[in-house]
C-alpha cells in the first residue's frame, strides 16, 4: 500500500472510482482547492433556498481513497436543502450562522423521522443512504453549514428530482398509484423545472480551472 492515491482522470482504464497518479507527478496542488468557503453563495438563484458547494474527489483529486469530502451549504430564508440521501456516505453536519430544523427518516416499515432545531455550533448526525434534509425557519435571515461526508465521492439523490424529474420520466401511471394521486398531478410535477441545489458551477464561481488530472415518457 502506499500513502495516497491521487485520482487520475486522464486514465481511460475503467475501474470503481479513479486511478491513481504516478507518485512521481504529484504535487501539493492535488490536495489544494482556493474554495473560498468563506464566502457566502447566492441562493437567489435557487429555487429551493438553499446551495450546496461540494469539494468532492473530482475537484480535489487528493481526497481519491480517502473516503472524505466537505461541502459548505448556504440557505436563505426559508430555503431549504430538499429531501435527498447519499448512496454512498453518512454526513455529519454543523452549523456556523443561523438556525436550521434538520432531520432523517428510517427505512422502512417504521419510517421514524429524527429531528432537531440546530443553533450555531450544534451538530447533527445523518446516516448513510437515509432520506435527509435541512430547512432554514427564519424569514429573515440565512443559514450557513459545513457537512464532511463519509467517502471522496458521496453522490445526491434529490427525492422530488428523481422522481418527478427523471430522464425519462416514469409512467405517470406508476407514480399516480404510489402517490395516490391522480395523473394530471403528476403531469404537472412532471412538467416543473426541478432545480438542482449543488454549485455545479463551482470553477466558473471561483474563476478557477477544473483540475487538470481531470422526451419520451412509456405509456401502457
Amino acid at each position: 500500500l502506499q500513502d495516497f492515491c491521487v485520482a487520475d482522470n486522464s486514465s481511460h482504464v475503467f475501474v470503481n472510482g479513479f486511478v491513481c497518479k504516478d507518485p512521481k507527478e504529484v504535487t501539493a496542488e492535488d490536495f489544494f482547492l482556493a474554495a473560498k468557503l468563506d464566502m457566502p453563495r447566492d441562493t437567489k438563484m435557487s429555487k429551493v433556498g438553499s446551495i450546496v458547494t461540494l469539494l468532492n474527489v473530482m475537484r480535489i483529486p487528493g481526497l481519491n481513497t480517502l473516503g472524505i469530502s466537505l461541502a459548505r451549504i448556504d440557505y436563505a430564508p426559508l430555503g431549504e436543502n430538499p429531501p435527498h440521501t447519499h448512496p454512498r456516505a453518512s454526513e455529519i453536519l454543523t452549523v456556523l450562522e443561523g438556525t436550521l430544523y434538520v432531520g432523517f427518516v428510517t427505512s422502512n416499515p417504521d419510517n421514524k423521522l429524527f429531528w432537531k432545531v440546530l443553533n450555531k455550533g450544534d451538530v447533527f448526525v445523518f446516516p448513510q443512504g437515509l432520506i435527509h434534509f435541512q430547512f432554514n425557519p427564519n424569514p429573515y435571515k440565512p443559514a450557513v453549514a459545513i457537512a464532511g461526508l463519509s467517502s471522496q465521492n458521496p453522490g445526491a439523490i434529490t427525492i422530488a428530482n428523481a422522481v418527478f424529474g427523471s430522464k425519462p420520466p416514469i409512467s405517470d401511471d406508476v407514480l399516480a398509484k404510489a402517490f395516490q394521486v391522480e395523473k394530471k398531478t403528476v403531469d404537472w410535477l412532471q412538467a416543473q423545472f426541478w432545480f438542482y441545489a449543488h454549485e455545479t458551477t463551482l470553477e466558473s464561481y471561483l474563476q478557477i480551472k477544473p483540475s487538470s488530472s481531470y422526451e419520451n415518457k412509456a405509456r401502457f
